[in-house]
């Protein structure tokens, strides 16, 4: 076997994997958080916020894995980590 054959093989192996993982989450119910709620946080995956240049309020995500090893999504507002530097 030739290596292009062998780097096109790992290219396609690689994005395979890219896509799945894709899929998985764009099945995950998205939840909006409420005051007083309790989600069952495990393991947190991920945290993203919307890009704001400025110190306020943005929309974040979070994205976590329950004590059953279910991934969740939650939607919530939080002041922007632009806003550490001003009073």
């Amino acid at each position: 076997m030739n290596t292009k054959a062998i780097y096109a093989a790992c290219l396609f192996a690689a994005l395979n994997i890219c896509t799945l993982s894709a899929r998985a989450e764009a099945d995950v119910a998205h939840e909006t958080y409420t005051y007083g709620s309790h989600p069952d946080i495990r393991k947190v995956v991920s945290l993203s916020e919307d890009a704001e240049p400025a110190c306020g309020v943005v929309n974040a995500r979070l994205t976590y894995l329950d004590s059953q090893d279910q991934s969740h999504v939650l939607d919530y507002r939080k002041f922007s980590d632009n806003c550490t530097s001003q009073n």
